[in-house]
């Protein structure tokens, strides 16, 4: 088993940052990596960035390259998701997940999920 739970959402204004986290317990050696993804009301739920625990090679999807970085602290077992420049789209529940698959963009690959936390950007 493994838990998470993220802190960090909010409410900010366009243009603005939030920082998200997301801390890891259980049996986390036995994941390959950590993603974070977002849903917004009335749609599916989305791939934004992921990141591998051994290496730390990073992925993102288009909508938030050169916006959000994604990044981690071993030690801490604690992933974090830096969110610049944000917009209004960018509204949305976020969600940690962990995987054991190379299949890194696939909501269906991970296993485990935190509570979400909610960011909602204001025009």
């Amino acid at each position: 088993q493994v838990q998470l739970v993220e802190s960090g959402g909010g409410l900010v204004q366009a243009g603005g940052s939030l920082r998200l986290s997301c801390a890891a317990s259980g049996r986390t050696f036995s994941s390959y990596a950590m993603g974070w993804f977002r849903q917004a009301p009335g749609k599916e739920r989305e791939f934004v960035a992921a990141i591998r625990w051994s290496g730390g090679s990073t992925y993102y999807a288009d909508f938030v390259k050169d916006r959000f970085t994604i990044s981690r602290d071993n030690a801490k077992v604690t992933v974090y998701l830096q969110m610049n420049s944000l917009k209004p789209e960018d509204t949305a529940v976020y969600y940690c997940a962990v995987t054991g698959s190379t299949w890194l963009q696939l909501v269906a690959k991970y296993n485990y999920w935190g509570q979400g936390t909610q960011v909602t950007v204001s025009s």
